[in-house]
């Protein structure tokens, strides 16, 4: 890399300008701000990875086999609670953007005691209830039932052959309630057996993974013109509360001590009826984003006196949904009853497993057993049998080896999704018809675009990776499908994303909304024969689930992305998931991006960060001593040396960091880079007309654009030519200043030059896809304001992504055996 060390004397000389004068020793001579005047004169190292190289970095995936996918049109019932405009201050882990806090910054921790202790917590502070990310065998401590000669492994199987001949025969879900005991009937009987039945070791029903499948309305495979009817499916507006339920609300609160102002928001989430619902169940307050359980203990003791206990049904129902709701905010899906149950324990509930089996009875959380073994293989011994039923002998697969299926726990809305998901994915697979595009395919620009081709021509699902360049496959594919006739379109993650694609291509929330693209035929579904979703990493489970249920029966999807990159900010790996069940062709791109920044990201995505000769200025490093020294050189970089030596204005100019908090996060960047560019008194909401901001409407979406002006009805910005109208009341909750993002709200997005500030107290915030992400946005120019020392490199070798627990990848490698869909490519 070239590299910018100086630390001393007056500054005259331009940071960038100062490029290596002797080759690329990693050292040179140079002079620092006024404002740095002090320091010492030092030379930097570059820091480069080690000569070993780490493993692969990609992630076991979740265990989990064969799932129901769930009736058509599941997604209107998968809306759930969505928070509504909630800051991203609150502890609970994650910011309005979908940025998680990774205990990166001193403001924005993941959680902790703040509001004192629960009640009856008998342990002094120290678990904070917060999920590990290890996974543990399931402790199976019930008795079988007495008599039962079945061994543990023969349990094992006879419950995962119940299960995949369940799964098979699709039936609708069983009309008597099943035996579970107490008064409870239907779903809650189900699920509430299950968990029985597997932590005493005896086989589970099948029944709570049944769903009634209802008769999906084939849509057309080949589309007609542009006469459809347009059919738009707007976002929900935000749930309003009317002022009286806003009082009661306020009333039960002031009562409980909890602060006034959290009456809207409570409102929001609970209806109209909330008031109410806290009076009856005061740790109904943890719904709530950003309220902790020690606050909701406060609260709840405040209301119940006497009666709140730490064993309360209640609590424990609250307790299990905030645990997922918060793992959600980790891109978890579902959790193993062990995570839960011990963090459950840190909360000082008295006996987590019979909490938990509360809440799974209240309906609070929902219990899945895949068959998948906790290794992550098939789990296929029943079919190891001789033709006359007789089992294989134990020297073929000794069944005391076999691992423990886990049982998972998740909330409604991301079952729902991804069952609908898989079901969906299944559908477009079995549904497509094989066709020949041999002359589109020899047209083709390049060998990968013509293996592209080839492969959505013969099948309804397709995966495809690369880089940037590659992009320009899956949109040649388009391209193609359009002069054979078709319906195509190309849908990206963001307007940033329209620029550099072309193509008339469309944003996915567009075109699920019918702002952007086709529109919609008579059925309701999205009036297209193939679509490429390109930046597909940044897919949530929910979004992505939405999306496949718009398409038509024989629909042609090809998701493609940069597997290196960070994932989607929502719960869920989609992309990654969908790779790793190899159901479906893998198109591996063989266009590399070009030049000293192809060549730097490149090396991060297998674990090095190596030296790239930068003779044209295109990677910059600029060492810094402190965070004050990284803020004021980021500023110097932005406003005067990017654009003297590289030649792109400020504007053009994006930088990136670690976090919203600390002393090099983005507030304290973009309190500078303010100051600098567009000082202000912040007359409205604390912004200005012209400053740059990043707007939020939803978590894990990111919009960048500037301030126009404000009046009574709110904050009108504009995000990339699109006018939009921040409400006052929203305007905390969604709205930064952009001029310095993190790299989770730089996903997805590009711009000419990049200034990437690694603050030494920042450095347990980075791993390898941040490192890949945040280096990757620089289009012509790249600048690293480096005091992480050897901390980047140990992330880039030794870092990998954070685990994600999911149930996609079982649940398509259920519905699509090995062969049906076809292997790789490329």
């Amino acid at each position: 890399m070239a590299e910018d060390s100086g630390h001393g004397g007056a500054a005259t000389e331009d940071p960038v300008a100062r490029e290596s004068r002797h080759g690329h020793s990693g050292q040179h001579a140079g002079q620092h701000s006024g404002q740095h005047s002090g320091h010492a004169d030092a030379a930097a190292e570059e820091p480069v990875a080690g000569g070993s190289r780490p493993e692969s970095g990609r992630e076991a995936s979740s265990a989990g086999g064969s799932g129901p996918g769930t009736p058509a049109g599941a997604a209107a019932s998968r809306a759930g609670r969505a928070p509504d405009g909630v800051p991203g201050e609150a502890a609970s882990g994650a910011t309005a953007d979908g940025e998680a806090a990774n205990g990166s910054t001193a403001d924005e921790g993941a959680s902790g005691a703040e509001a004192g202790q629960p009640a009856g917590r008998g342990k002094d502070g120290g678990a904070d209830g917060s999920l590990s990310d290890e996974t543990s065998d399931v402790a199976e401590t019930g008795a079988t039932g007495g008599g039962s000669e079945l061994s543990e492994a023969q349990a094992e199987l006879a419950a995962q052959q119940e299960l995949r001949s369940r799964i098979e025969k699709r039936k609708a879900g069983k009309s008597g309630p099943i035996a579970a005991g107490g008064k409870l009937s239907g779903t809650a009987a189900d699920l509430l057996a299950a968990v029985r039945a597997v932590e005493s070791g005896a086989t589970p029903s099948g029944t709570f993974f049944e769903a009634s499948a209802a008769p999906r309305k084939p849509a057309p495979t080949s589309l007609a013109g542009p006469g459809r009817p347009r059919v738009p499916m707007p976002e929900p507006a935000p749930r309003q509360p009317g002022p009286g339920t806003v009082q009661a609300v306020l009333e039960v609160l002031v009562s409980g001590g909890a602060p006034e102002g959290l009456a809207t928001r409570v409102a929001g989430v609970l209806g109209e009826q909330a008031a109410d619902a806290l009076r009856e169940d005061p740790w109904r307050l943890l719904a709530v984003p950003g309220v902790q359980p020690e606050q909701a203990d406060g609260f709840a003791r405040a209301l119940l006196g006497s009666e709140c206990r730490p064993d309360d049904g209640r609590r424990a129902a609250a307790l299990v949904g905030w645990l997922l709701e918060r793992a959600a905010l980790r891109g978890h899906t579902a959790l193993e009853s062990a995570t839960v149950r011990t963090a459950l324990d840190g909360y000082s509930v008295p006996d987590p497993g019979e909490a938990l089996r509360h809440a799974v009875a209240e309906g609070a959380v929902l219990v899945f057993q895949d068959g998948v073994d906790a290794a992550g293989e098939p789990a296929e011994a029943e079919e190891a049998g001789t033709a006359d039923g007789h089992e294989a002998q134990e020297d073929e697969e000794p069944a005391g080896l076999r691992e423990p299926v886990p049982v998972l726990l998740g909330l409604d809305r991301y079952a729902l999704a991804e069952e609908s998901l898989a079901d969906g994915l299944a559908r477009l697979v079995r549904t497509a018809q094989p066709a020949s595009w041999e002359d589109a395919a020899g047209a083709a620009g390049s060998p990968s675009a013509a293996e592209l081709i080839r492969a959505a021509a013969g099948h309804g699902l397709v995966a495809h990776t690369g880089g940037e360049t590659a992009r320009a496959e899956p949109a040649a594919l388009v391209a193609a499908a359009r002069s054979l006739g078709l319906s195509a379109v190309a849908a990206v993650h963001s307007e940033n994303g329209r620029r550099r694609t072309g193509g008339g291509a469309v944003t996915v929330q567009g075109l699920l909304s019918g702002a952007e693209g086709p529109g919609r035929d008579g059925d309701g579904a999205l009036a297209v024969d193939l679509l490429a979703v390109l930046d597909a990493p940044q897919l949530d489970v929910e979004t992505a689930a939405a999306l496949v249920e718009s398409l038509p029966d024989g629909c042609r999807l090809v998701l493609s992305g940069d597997p290196g990159v960070l994932w989607s900010a929502g719960a869920g790996r989609v992309f990654a998931d969908v790779l790793a069940a190899r159901v479906c062709p893998v198109v591996a791109s063989r266009t590399p991006d070009p030049g000293p920044l192809g060549e730097l990201v490149s090396g991060i995505g297998v674990g090095e960060l190596v030296r790239v000769d930068a003779p044209g200025k295109e990677v910059v490093i600029v060492p810094v001593r402190d965070a004050g020294e990284a803020v004021h050189r980021t500023v110097q970089l932005v406003a005067d040396s990017v654009p003297r030596a590289i030649g792109v204005p400020p504007a053009e100019t994006q930088v990136i960091t670690v976090g919203h908090g600390g002393s090099a996060g983005t507030r304290a960047l973009n309190a500078a880079l303010k100051e600098r560019f567009n000082p202000g008194p912040g007359r409205f909401g604390g912004f200005d007309p012209a400053d740059r901001v990043a707007y939020s409407p939803a978590p894990g979406r990111t919009l960048t654009g500037s301030v126009v002006s404000a009046d009574a009805e709110g904050l009108r910005v504009d995000c990339e030519g699109t006018a939009v109208l921040v409400p006052q009341d929203r305007v905390a909750s969604v709205l930064r200043h952009g001029w310095a993002i993190t790299a989770h709200q730089a996903a997805g997005m590009r711009w000419p030059a990049v200034v990437v500030v690694l603050p030494g107290d920042a450095a347990q915030g980075l791993n390898r896809p941040w490192v890949y992400t945040a280096f990757s946005r620089g289009e012509r120019h790249l600048s690293v304001v480096h005091g992480m020392e050897q901390a980047l490199p140990r992330a880039v070798a030794e870092i990998p992504s954070e685990v994600r627990t999911t149930r996609l990848r079982s649940l398509l490698e259920g519905l699509l055996p090995p062969g049906e869909a076809g292997g790789s490519s490329g």
